[in-house]
């Protein structure tokens, strides 16, 4: 029931105008590679697969490594591009610096595409390929990924600064990211279900524990969660600068992904401030509506997730002419 549902939704949004947002190339398409390079998908699971199995935290890291390219520019493999000539890499801008991990495993997913199908699979579709296997090998729902997104010639370090959402972000800011990308409040709510695995460290939670604005909202409210508080304390001290302890986002189940980030919010266990905010600062009750909906039904949000992950990884995509396909996805070609 599960699989025949998540079918269905994917179908529904690729029926209903995913195909509208790419500007100027070819749609992207299911299985793009089979002709090309036919054990594309294969060498990408292969390689997320070993990488999560030594290291649990990276199928966080490289879901986190997709959402930071998309929202800068398009889902176009900028976030891969280091510093070189003109180019001023995002990896340096705020979000980013010293938080983004995987890229060495992206670095040898492509190294061994390369020796099979040379030129062939872009680092934008790997970062996609990547992001669903490493959802679904923590336990989270598998999808179809629409294929054939070029890689960009350019980064944008100043976008990155910019539309990336911050962990304190208020509701109000968090909407208005999303809807920049083409996003509605339902991608919000689903996609913030993403913290459902993964870490943050201490600077990125430290105003939530401390900020006299989060413990009114917050805390004040869900006084018998105050042993929640004092753990969170106890790894980031306010005195600490900028301690770099890291912080299960979901104490619950931090390596696999399930509703529990939902559960969690709605007890006021909400790791950064932007996840509280989708309780606190809820004046119509529509996203408390669907936190409960997807805290109720595990079915449901997978199958929202896997159709809110495709309309994401269309966002101002590089077809066709395009973009490129880099030999290397650290530099542009040549």
């Amino acid at each position: 029931m599960r699989i025949l549902l998540l079918k269905l939704m994917v179908l529904a949004l690729i029926f209903h105008g995913t195909e509208t947002r790419i500007q100027d190339g070819p749609p992207l398409a299911f299985h793009y590679y089979k002709q090309t390079c036919p054990l594309a998908e294969e060498i990408v699971r292969r390689h997320v697969e070993i990488a999560v199995v030594r290291d649990p935290r990276m199928a966080a890291s490289l879901l986190r490594l997709h959402f930071h390219d998309c929202f800068v520019m398009g889902c176009d493999a900028s976030i891969l591009l280091d510093s070189y000539g003109d180019i001023v890499s995002e990896k340096q801008a705020g979000p980013n610096l010293d938080s983004l991990r995987g890229f060495e495993v992206v670095d040898k997913i492509k190294h061994t595409l390369e020796d099979s199908c040379p030129l062939t699979v872009s680092c934008a579709d790997i970062l996609a390929l990547a992001a669903r296997d490493a959802v679904a090998l923590r336990g989270g729902p598998r999808w179809n990924v629409l294929l054939g997104r070029k890689d960009s010639l350019e980064a944008s370090f100043n976008g990155a600064n910019q539309y990336l959402p911050a962990p304190n972000s208020s509701l109000e800011t968090l909407i208005e990211n999303f809807r920049e990308q083409g996003l509605d409040l339902a991608d919000l709510v689903t996609l913030s279900g993403s913290h459902t695995m993964g870490k943050a460290r201490c600077f990125s939670f430290r105003e939530r524990i401390y900020d006299a604005r989060f413990k009114e909202q917050d805390y004040d409210k869900y006084k018998r969660y105050t042993t929640f508080r004092r753990i969170l304390r106890s790894i980031c001290p306010e005195s600490a600068g900028k301690n770099s302890s890291l912080a299960p986002l979901d104490f619950t189940t931090p390596a696999r992904f399930d509703n529990n980030y939902f559960l969690n919010i709605l007890q006021g266990k909400g790791l950064l401030g932007s996840d509280t905010v989708l309780i606190t600062q809820d004046h119509t009750g529509e996203i408390i509506k669907k936190v409960w909906a997807y805290a109720s039904d595990e079915n449901l949000f997978f199958a929202s997730y896997a159709s809110s992950m495709v309309k994401m990884g269309n966002i101002n995509v590089l077809t066709g002419s395009q973009g490129d396909i880099r030999k290397n996805c650290r530099f542009i070609n040549n």
